[in-house]
Parts: structure tokens; C-alpha cells; sequence
């Protein structure tokens, strides 16, 4: 009886709102036909995939590529070095935005504002390609670090061959990208926040600094829990083509990632099903971290995705 109810009401809604359903169509189109339909190749994680014989004639193995992917020499180093690289961005990188987006609203001077503004959100429209190849140039004995370097004493060397280097320049240009176009939701939510309850602390005599901890920072707090949610549910996946451009054998201890593994794997040795396990694998990692994540958010009494 319910589930009758529940299509009438459907159907009724349908002809009422039409319109908006077939606004919806092509976008529900296309995540079936790009999202849902390729999971099905997820199945040949379990197999031992050939492509003369198709994923139906392959042989069945069950989870003998993820054991095989557990007792892999590489499998440790990768993981570590996915983590660290990813809560190193976390730590260094989340925040700045939040804090350029807390200091520009104290800013009164619009010009001035907009000015910043304007200079910080310019390196998100740098594509990653030319990031890598700027950062490369830099990073050579005779490039801008090494020359900037050698004023206070430092020796010159290729930066990117040395692990030491690697962490620091990428989660610095990652920074560097980011911080400005990061920080426009921040603003945005700020942007929101009611403006009579810091007239009402400046009545009490609240300075600049109380208004931003008991007025601001609540306010913003929403929207940091609902980030750090998305963030936490790809925190196992990102850097994928930034590392692959910047990464060398000689650096392959800290810099290389799952997702580099994979491609190298999958696409240059052509092991598709262990490719695909390591993959299948990295994305249950990616939900258990955004499902306890919104937990943790939802338990300290903020917003959650679900």
C-alpha cells in the first residue's frame, strides 16, 4: 500500500513538474552513462582479466590480486607516502584559505581587498602542466630557488632529485595554486553571517579579535565541517597528475602515490585486474575516511553530509 501511495505521488509530482524533470534528464544521463555503467569493469578485479578473452571469459580468481597487492614490496610505500603526502596538504594547505579568507574580511580598504584578491586567485587558472614545468625550471641548479639559495650560503642542486625537497615543494605550490580560489567559499560563508550580532558585541565592547572568535569562527564552522568532509572522501586519490609530472625513479621512495602505482600497472605493464584491485581498494579507503569523517562532525555537533 505504501509503496502504491508513494508511486502515485511520484506520478503525480511528475506531471506537475515536468519541466524541471527534464531539465534534470541529461544530467542524471549522464552519470549513468559515465559513473554507474563502467563500475561493472570493477568486476575484473577479481579476475585474472585477458582482453582477447572479455571480462565474462576471464578467469574467475576472487581477492587473490589484493593479496597479491598486500604482499607486494611497494605496497607499504605507497600507502605511506598517499597518507603523508594528503594529511601534509591537510594540515599546511586547508587551513590557508580559511585564514586569508578570515584576514581579508577584516580588511576596510576595498581597493586593497580586491587587489589581493584579485593576485591571490591568479595561479588557480595556471593548468598543472605548466605548474610542474615552472616548477622544474626552478628547481634546476641554476633555476630561482638554487639562485635565491645560494645568497644565503645554500649548495645549488637539482631540488626534484632530492627527497628532502620534494614534500616541501609540492605542498607549497599546491598552497600557492589554491589559496586564493580556496578561499572565495570561506568568503562567501562569512558574507552570511548576521552583521547585527557584531554590532551587538561591539555595544558589549568586544574587540576585533573576540568578534572574529565568538562571532566569526562559529559562523564559518559549517561550512569548514562539510569541506573537510569532501576533503577526508578524497583524501586517497588526489595528486594523481601532479605527482606524475614531477616524480623521478630517483624520488620514488617519497613521492610515489597509489594513484601513480596504478597507472603504471594498469596502463605501461598492462595488469588491468591488479591495477583495478589497487584501485577498487584505495576507493573503499576514500569511504570509510568520508564516512567516519562526517560521524566525527555529526558526534561535535556540526553539519554532515548525511
Amino acid at each position: 500500500m505504501k509503496k502504491k501511495l508513494t508511486w502515485e505521488r511520484f506520478s503525480i509530482d511528475l506531471k506537475r513538474n515536468y519541466q524541471k524533470y527534464l531539465i534534470i534528464l541529461p544530467i542524471i544521463v549522464f552519470y549513468i552513462l559515465f559513473d554507474y555503467k563502467p563500475m561493472y569493469g570493477v568486476i575484473i578485479a577479481f579476475k585474472n582479466f585477458r582482453p582477447v578473452l572479455g571480462i565474462e571469459g576471464s578467469k574467475w580468481v576472487g581477492l587473490d590480486n589484493f593479496t597479491r597487492f598486500f604482499n607486494d614490496v611497494n605496497c607499504f610505500r605507497v600507502i605511506k607516502n598517499t597518507l603523508t603526502i594528503n594529511f601534509l596538504q591537510l594540515i599546511f594547505g586547508f587551513p590557508m584559505p580559511i585564514i586569508l579568507a578570515l584576514l581579508l574580511n577584516e580588511v576596510k580598504n576595498m581597493a586593497f581587498k580586491k587587489t589581493v584578491q584579485t593576485i591571490t586567485y591568479m595561479p588557480h587558472f595556471i593548468a598543472t602542466m605548466i605548474l610542474c614545468g615552472m616548477l622544474t625550471s626552478f628547481s634546476e641548479t641554476n633555476g630561482l630557488f638554487n639562485v635565491i639559495g645560494s645568497w644565503f650560503g645554500a649548495t645549488r642542486t637539482n631540488l626534484l632529485m632530492k627527497s628532502s625537497a620534494y614534500y616541501p615543494l609540492y605542498i607549497g605550490s599546491g598552497i600557492w595554486k589554491n589559496i586564493g580560489w580556496d578561499s572565495i567559499i570561506f568568503l562567501a560563508a562569512l558574507s552570511g553571517i548576521d552583521q547585527e550580532q557584531y554590532e551587538a558585541a561591539k555595544v558589549d565592547g568586544a574587540g576585533r579579535m573576540k568578534q572574529m572568535i565568538y562571532i566569526t569562527l562559529p559562523g564559518l564552522l559549517p561550512t569548514v565541517a562539510i569541506l573537510l568532509i569532501l576533503r577526508m572522501g578524497s583524501l586517497m586519490s588526489e595528486g594523481y597528475e601532479k605527482t606524475l609530472l614531477l616524480y623521478q625513479p630517483i624520488t620514488y621512495e617519497v613521492s610515489d602515490i597509489i594513484s601513480t602505482y596504478v597507472y603504471r600497472k594498469g596502463l605501461i605493464d598492462g595488469n588491468y585486474s591488479y591495477s583495478t584491485a589497487i584501485g577498487l581498494f584505495n576507493s573503499g579507503v576514500n569511504l570509510i575516511l568520508m564516512r567516519t569523517a562526517n560521524w566525527f562532525s555529526k558526534k561535535a555537533g556540526q553539519s554532515g553530509l548525511f
